[in-house]
């Protein structure tokens, strides 16, 4: 199963945004990619800290889902994307959700990222609205995918729920800053990867949007054993790479680490 990758500079316009994505789509669905995953709020970017959010918010039925839907429909491939959806009782806040969406254009489900990014003075949480608590595991042709977002990846415990959950890859659509991403992105998701035995895809954004702010990019495709088998830099495009769920199998077989798992521990 072939799987596309998207990095882009995402601004403060949502129509470019949604060119930017329709055009790495059609380029996915043509290299026969049957999944394409796009990073953290591909819809607007989090712009200046001053900024709300919930302005610029939409409900999942709104334009971004609907393009979205259609994309997928259209394209015949299974899509996934950031975006801002709106808080029912707090005009000031979105929610960071993911929409997962089939090659029918119908809605696998949705994923609002539960660890805020309150560090390194950001301050997400006077923007962002946590989510529930809720994760979400679908199937695409045959294999199950689990989806978190950016800075839940300092969260070990989730990525080893999702593969309780019978995930057999684990994603991470995200807007890493530029200041921890050189340091952190890469090995941070090679452990994912290595502890779970499992493939990991991190889409990401890139360039600098507004300011001083500027994301890292370098979306990566990692599989089971903790090898990058893609990396698309830091230009805006496509990070292509097959998941092989035999590969999978054979690195989880050499190396049981999920079975030797202590019973009475998480």
């Amino acid at each position: 199963m072939k799987i596309a990758l998207g990095q882009i500079a995402v601004t403060g316009d949502k129509s470019v945004n949604l060119a930017k994505i329709e055009g790495q789509v059609e380029a996915a669905a043509r290299a026969g990619a049957r999944l394409a995953v796009f990073p953290e709020a591909s819809m607007f970017h989090f712009g200046s800290p001053a900024d709300s959010l919930g302005a610029v918010a939409e409900p999942v039925d709104g334009p971004f889902g609907t393009r979205l839907r259609e994309l997928a429909k259209g394209f015949g491939i299974s899509l996934v994307a950031g975006m801002f959806e709106k808080v029912e009782d707090d005009p000031h806040r979105g929610y960071n959700t993911l929409l997962a969406v089939d090659e029918r254009g119908e809605l696998y489900g949705t994923y609002r990222k539960i660890h805020l990014y309150d560090a390194l003075g950001f301050q997400e949480s006077k923007r962002i609205a946590p989510g529930a608590g809720e994760t979400l595991v679908f199937s695409c042709d045959g294999v199950r995918f689990g989806v978190l977002t950016c800075y839940d990846v300092r969260f070990p415990e989730l990525y080893r729920h999702l593969a309780r959950e019978g995930a057999d890859v684990l994603m991470v659509p995200a807007a890493f800053t530029a200041f921890t991403g050189k340091d952190h992105w890469q090995v941070l998701l090679q452990a994912r990867a290595i502890e779970n035995t499992a493939y990991v895809l991190a889409p990401a954004q890139t360039g600098l949007h507004y300011g001083r702010r500027q994301t890292h990019g370098h979306a990566l495709v990692i599989d089971p054993w903790g090898t990058v088998m893609a990396d698309a830099g830091v230009e805006p495009g496509l990070a292509m790479a097959p998941v092989d769920m035999a590969h999978e199998a054979r690195v989880r077989a050499q190396m049981p680490s999920l079975q030797h798992r202590h019973p009475a521990l998480f």
